[in-house]
């Protein structure tokens, strides 16, 4: 027999979670995820910053709207899950140029020396800081959303890969794991695994891609000050930040991959060491750790959140590539209003209004996504 329900959320990463926690109390919802457990692949590999600065303009947006409501949940939490650590590009005068937004401003290469005495002086010649910044308790994020669904009645199966989905009558049948579920709503969190459930529901996919990012926590000589911002280079080439007596760094390399496990490949992180220890005086004596994470992204590198425009009640939210953190509460409400509302409801509000702006540059339907 099948379980009943009228959202069935596919993936147990951020977007996934943040999702059935926003719908928590409104309806009926279960959601399934591969894994033996929760936030398994890239929502336990983030580099755990939430940064206005970074992204498009509707994902600054969204970035702002995410703070505001994590900020909120704050408050009844034992611990904050925000934590304020700006973060400063280095640079050309034109590479910081090319990425700074307006919520980042300009800063002098001595300032930049100060708020990080690692750097050396002469390896960048520009700098900007976004102080609105924060650092984000992540495993607290995904554990506060988890208790609020689980706490309104929504079932997490763990252990259950989507093998089978159809369209029924007015709702979706579907197969995951030994479980059998019927829902009106089915939902794509499947994070890099997106494209795959929608040609395993008979959806046409997006052309999704996941890129690969490897991060490493390093050992050492010379700890960052408590204080310090992250750090980016402005050609994306590395980033690093304090945690605790180490560092994290990244080579923040975006090369195309499949879905899968992904895992560091030889010397990625041994070649940014050697390069880190050129621009820097951390002193990088090993690695502690080391792991590789798939951003997924769409062809206009926007994320995606709304219904298919052609397989009634299939809903993606999808392609969040690197910005999943810092818009999952947003966007968890947004889709959350547009579930509830229904395929046919539209957008909502004025055709100028800033919601609608924002539903319409993350709609499914739009002609930018195609590759």
């Amino acid at each position: 027999m099948a379980a009943h329900y009228d959202v069935l959320i596919v993936g147990g990463g951020i977007a996934g979670l943040s999702l059935a926690s926003a719908l928590a109390g409104s309806c009926s919802v279960a959601l399934v995820e591969a894994e033996q457990e929760l936030a398994y692949h890239t929502s336990s590999r983030s580099a755990r910053q939430l940064i206005p600065s970074y992204g498009p303009a509707v994902v600054q947006d969204l970035t702002v709207r995410t703070l505001e409501l994590i900020a909120g949940r704050d408050a009844e939490l034992p611990r904050p899950v925000l934590s304020p650590r700006s973060f400063m590009l280095i640079g050309t005068e034109e590479s910081v140029r090319a990425e700074a937004s307006g919520h980042m401003r300009a800063i002098s290469v001595a300032e930049a020396l100060e708020l990080c005495p690692a750097l050396v002086p002469d390896s960048f010649s520009a700098a900007g800081l976004d102080t609105g910044s924060f650092g984000c308790d992540a495993p607290l994020l995904l554990a506060d959303h988890r208790q609020r669904a689980e706490a309104a009645g929504t079932d997490i199966i763990t252990g259950a890969r989507v093998h089978s989905a159809q369209r029924l009558g007015s709702g979706w049948e579907i197969g995951a794991g030994q479980e059998a579920f019927q829902a009106g709503v089915l939902v794509n969190a499947a994070g890099a695994w997106a494209d795959e459930l929608a040609v395993i529901s008979g959806v046409e996919k997006l052309g999704l891609q996941p890129y690969r990012r490897t991060a490493a926590i390093v050992d050492v000589e010379h700890p960052l000050p408590e204080r310090s911002p992250m750090v980016a280079a402005a050609d994306n080439t590395f980033y690093f930040r304090r945690e605790g007596t180490d560092v994290l760094i990244s080579p923040s390399e975006t090369v195309p991959s499949g879905p899968e496990d992904a895992r560091p490949r030889p010397g990625d992180v041994e070649r940014l060491i050697t390069k880190l220890n050129q621009v820097t005086t951390l002193g990088i004596r090993g690695i502690r750790s080391a792991w590789t994470g798939l951003r997924t992204e769409a062809a206009d590198g926007v994320p995606v959140a709304g219904f298919d425009a052609e397989a009634p009640g299939f809903y993606w939210l999808a392609g969040q590539g690197g910005y999943g953190f810092q818009t999952s509460a947003a966007m968890a409400e947004l889709a959350a209003a547009q579930i509830l509302a229904g395929q046919g409801a539209g957008h909502g509000g004025s055709t100028d209004s800033p919601a609608f702006r924002t539903a319409e540059a993350l709609a499914a339907t739009r002609w930018s996504i195609r590759r």
